[in-house]
C-alpha cells in the first residue's frame, strides 16, 4: 500500500468511521491484484509437506480463508483452504485431495490466525484438523469499532483504498478443477487481511475497545463445537402453515427421506426436493403417487419410481398411529416469547421493556451493535427470572452465568441493575 492510500486510510478510519461522507464524490478505487501472482493449488501430500514448512519458518499473524459449496453438495465441508502469511506467502490448499491439515494446524499452532466472520469457517476447519489457539476476527472488529458495512470487501474498500474482485462468493466450490478467475479470486480474500487486521487494531485501540475486541475472539476461538440441532425437520422453510399433528409427521417422514437421499449422493438436500414441496405435501396429505404428482415441487420431470418414493414417506405418516405424532412445538428451555409476557407475567414485561431501552442507548453511546453489547437472549433470560435479592453482584452473576464476557458485564451490569430496580 503506498504512503498516499495509507493516509487516505487512516482519515477515513478517523474522521467517518469507515464511511466516506455522502457530500464527497466517491474516488476510484484500484482493483486488488495479488502481490506474488495466484499460487498453485496444493493438492497432494508432497506439496503440503513445502506449504508446512513454509508456514512454520514464516512470521506474524496468519490469514485463513475456508471455500465450501454451501447448496451444491451436502453439509458445510471445506472444498478450499487460502493461507497468507509473512515470508510464506500465500498458499491455496484442496482438501479433497488433503483431508488433513492438522500437521498445518500444528505448524502454525502459536500464531495469531486472521480470520473474516470465524465462526462462519471454524467448523469446516474443525474438521479437517485447523483449530487456532488465538485468532482475531476481523467482521467482529468492524462491529465492535461501530463500520456499518462489514463485509470483507466493504471494509478493504473503505479502509484499505482497495476493490476486491466480487462474483465468484456463491459457485460451486466442490468443481474440479477449480477455474483459474476463482483461484484469483480466492487468493484475494487473504491478500490483505492482515493488513486490515493491523488496521482494525488501531482503531480499537484508539476507541478504547481492543480489549473488548480481545476478549470476544478468546470466547469464539474457546467455544466447543455446536450440538446437533434437536428436531431439525421443524426448521422447514414454510413450516409455520403446517398445523396438524398428522401434517407435521409428513413433514418430518419426508424431510428425513430427503435428508438420506442427499447425504447419500452428496448433494444439497434442496436439490434432492424443495421446501416447498414438502410443506404442500404435507398439507394435501395424497394418498397415491399420481396426486402427490400433481402437487407443487413434484413436477413433470420426476420420475414414477421417485413419486414412489416420495409417497412412501407420505404413507408411513399416515399409518402412525396418534401417540407416535409429533407435538405442535418444542418444548421451550427458558423464557417463552415476548410478545405473551404483557399476559404471563406484566412484571418482566415492563423489565424487559425498560432493559432493551436501556441497551439500545449504551450500545448508540458505545458506537457498536446491540448484539455485540450484550446478547439479546440473556437480557430477556434475566428479566423473565431475575435474582431473588437484585444486586449489582447477582445481576454480574446471573450475566456471567449466560456467558456474558467480562467486558459487557462491566458495561451492562449498571443499566440493567436500574432496568429491574425501577420496575420492582
Amino acid at each position: 500500500m503506498t504512503d498516499a492510500q495509507e493516509t487516505a486510510a487512516e482519515t477515513t478510519l478517523r474522521t467517518t468511521g469507515g464511511a466516506p461522507p455522502d457530500d464527497l464524490p466517491s474516488a476510484p478505487v484500484p482493483l486488488l491484484e495479488p502481490r506474488e501472482g495466484i499460487p498453485p493449488v496444493t493438492a497432494d501430500p508432497d506439496a503440503l509437506a513445502e506449504v508446512i514448512t513454509a508456514f512454520a519458518e514464516g512470521h506474524g499473524p496468519v490469514a485463513v480463508d475456508a471455500e465450501r459449496a454451501s447448496g451444491y453438495r451436502y453439509g458445510q465441508r471445506a472444498y478450499l483452504v487460502q493461507l497468507r502469511r509473512a515470508g510464506a506467502g500465500t498458499a491455496l490448499i484442496d482438501p479433497v485431495g488433503c483431508p488433513d491439515l492438522s500437521g498445518l494446524g500444528d505448524a502454525i499452532a502459536d500464531a495469531e490466525w486472521v480470520l473474516h466472520a470465524a465462526t462462519q469457517d471454524l467448523p469446516c476447519l474443525r474438521d479437517i484438523g485447523m483449530l487456532p489457539g488465538r485468532l482475531f476476527d476481523t467482521e467482529l472488529a468492524g462491529r465492535l469499532a461501530g463500520f456499518a458495512r462489514v463485509g470483507l470487501g466493504a471494509m478493504v474498500e473503505n479502509i484499505l483504498g482497495y476493490a476486491l474482485e466480487k462474483g465468484h462468493s456463491a459457485v460451486d466450490w466442490s468443481t474440479r478443477p477449480l477455474p483459474d478467475p476463482w483461484l484469483h479470486y480466492a487468493a484475494l480474500d487473504v491478500e490483505l487481511l492482515v493488513d486490515l487486521r493491523d488496521a482494525l487494531e488501531e482503531e480499537l485501540t484508539r476507541q478504547g475497545k481492543l480489549d473488548w475486541a480481545h476478549q470476544e475472539f478468546a470466547a469464539i476461538a474457546a467455544a466447543p463445537p455446536a450440538p446437533p440441532r434437536k428436531d431439525p425437520w421443524r426448521r422447514t422453510s414454510g413450516m409455520h402453515k403446517v398445523r396438524r399433528r398428522r401434517q407435521m409427521a409428513v413433514v418430518r417422514e419426508l424431510w428425513t427421506a430427503r435428508d438420506k437421499i442427499a447425504q447419500r449422493r452428496d448433494v444439497s438436500p434442496g436439490k434432492v426436493l424443495g421446501d416447498a414441496a414438502i410443506v404442500e405435501a404435507a398439507l394435501a396429505l395424497p394418498t397415491t403417487a399420481r396426486a402427490l404428482g400433481a402437487l407443487g415441487g413434484f413436477g413433470h420431470r420426476m420420475g414414477r419410481r421417485q413419486l414412489e418414493q416420495w409417497q412412501a414417506a407420505v404413507d408411513r405418516a399416515r399409518a402412525l398411529p396418534e401417540s407416535e405424532l409429533p407435538q405442535p412445538g418444542q418444548p421451550v428451555a427458558g423464557p417463552p416469547p415476548p410478545r405473551a409476557w404483557a399476559d404471563k407475567d406484566p412484571a418482566a414485561a415492563a423489565r424487559l421493556s425498560a432493559a432493551r431501552a436501556a441497551v439500545t442507548g449504551l450500545a448508540e453511546q458505545l458506537n457498536l451493535p446491540q448484539e455485540n453489547l450484550i446478547a439479546p437472549d440473556t437480557v430477556r433470560r434475566l428479566c423473565w427470572e431475575p435474582p431473588a435479592e437484585v444486586t449489582a453482584e447477582s445481576v454480574a452473576a446471573v450475566l456471567h452465568g449466560y456467558g456474558a464476557r467480562p467486558w459487557q458485564i462491566e458495561q451492562t451490569t449498571p443499566i440493567l441493575l436500574t432496568a429491574l430496580g425501577a420496575t420492582a
